[in-house]
């Protein structure tokens, strides 16, 4: 069955309307008409079974025939904080993570950005929704909005657990690095912009208690270091493999 994500919804109501966007969506490109059945996903990420009762390009509207249970979210919470990239690399890495199970992804403007302003968290948020019903995850992963690399240490609750910045200069190979974690359902990950961290935000993170881990000899583009690290603490402490 096709999913769809909306805002908050019980099993005590039986109607649901949606309009615009996501009923372009159903209508235009899922083809929904009467008598369809679907999976509606809230923002809690409840699930439900719903029918199409009316489709139209304007509005589609659904009763919800009953719960679903889904059981896709990992249950590690990886914060992927991600230096500002350039043009499409930024839309991969959030799609990626977003497939990899994500918790949260934060962009941060770093010393060595190339962008210093971005009007694209709309975007973003999109492409992680879509990225999210592809994937059949329960939670859509939060977006937030863009930090100073000083900010980010500041959030209270942000960067709560284990933390982790890559450098390609120095650190820790990152098997042997997890080996030694602490056990905690939350771990940070800071990726750097295409040109990666300076030592001065490298010696801000550690400061803060974060470790410096590297991935090889090999240097890596940003958005792909971003990929593989997180694959790889989802394989090691998290759902994958």
């Amino acid at each position: 069955m096709h999913r769809i994500f909306v805002q908050e919804i019980s099993s005590q109501e039986n109607h649901v309307v949606l309009r615009d966007e996501k009923a372009r969506y159903l209508f235009s490109v899922l083809r929904c008409k009467t008598g369809d059945d679907l999976i509606v996903t809230d923002k809690n990420g409840c699930s439900f079974t719903a029918k199409v009762v009316y489709s139209s390009k304007r509005e589609v509207a659904l009763n919800i025939t009953g719960d679903y249970a889904m059981d896709t979210e990992s249950g590690l919470n990886i914060i992927l904080c991600q230096g500002l990239l350039k043009g499409e690399k930024m839309d991969l890495v959030i799609q990626k993570a977003t497939e990899l199970g994500v918790y949260a992804i934060v962009p941060v403007i770093t010393e060595r950005s190339q962008l210093r302003e971005t009007r694209k968290h709309p975007r973003w948020k999109k492409i992680a929704e879509e990225a999210s019903r592809q994937s059949c995850r329960a939670n859509v992963p939060e977006i937030f909005y863009t930090y100073s690399y000083s900010d980010i240490f500041n959030v209270k609750g942000l960067l709560s657990g284990n933390g982790i910045i890559f450098w390609e200069k120095m650190g820790q190979k990152l098997p042997a690095l997890i080996s030694r974690l602490p056990h905690s359902d939350t771990i940070c990950l800071l990726v750097g912009p295409e040109g990666g961290f300076s030592e001065k935000e490298v010696s801000t993170a550690t400061e803060k208690g974060f470790h410096t881990a590297s991935l090889g000899n090999r240097i890596l583009r940003a958005e792909t270091a971003s990929i593989a690290v997180v694959s790889i603490v989802q394989f090691a402490m998290g759902d994958m493999g």
